[in-house]
């Protein structure tokens, strides 16, 4: 929404400016005619620039982070409302799991361990892989990467997330 005001803004400005050249004989007579202002015509000249440069490099950014609340940080995709701990277990997967697993709901796209969002492991799965390690195929997960609480928040979250879109 707010790229296409900016775009549409933006094409109205270059609209604005060729009309401009066009009606002032050119680029030529355009210059000619600015120079040929009053200075009341020159102070609103410089008054509308600052209003529109002001409007483009401040009101945009501006929209932009109003529009941009944070009020999705307790959902995972599919409308899943995460409790205070898989919370946490997002940010442990994302700091120790994600270089290796797929989840879409912690943005992973891991190649060397096995794709999460295909295989939906329950809580007890991940737990126990993640306290006994996996070594199958081309990978390795290494035994306790995570332990205690952790883990727990870990396997909660892939199992409350893993195939939900």
């Amino acid at each position: 929404m707010i790229a296409t005001a900016a775009f549409v803004l933006a094409f109205l400005t270059i609209g604005a400016t060729v009309v401009f050249l066009a009606f002032g004989g050119g680029p030529k007579g355009a210059r000619e005619n600015l120079h040929r202002q009053g200075r009341g015509g020159s102070r609103f000249a410089i008054t509308a620039t600052l209003v529109v440069i002001v409007a483009f490099g401040a009101g945009i950014p501006v929209a932009v982070i109003a529009s941009n609340q944070d009020n999705q940080s307790k959902q995972a995709p599919g409308g899943v409302a995460l409790t205070s701990a898989q919370q946490d277990g997002r940010q442990v997967f994302a700091k120790n799991c994600s270089t290796c697993h797929t989840l879409k709901s912690a943005n992973a796209v891991g190649r060397v361990g096995p794709n999460l969002d295909v295989i939906r492991p329950v809580a007890a799965l991940t737990l126990n892989a993640i306290q006994q390690g996996r070594a199958r195929g081309m990978g390795q997960m290494p035994a306790g990467l995570v332990d205690g609480q952790d883990a727990k928040d870990v396997a909660n979250y892939v199992a409350a997330t893993a195939g939900r879109d």
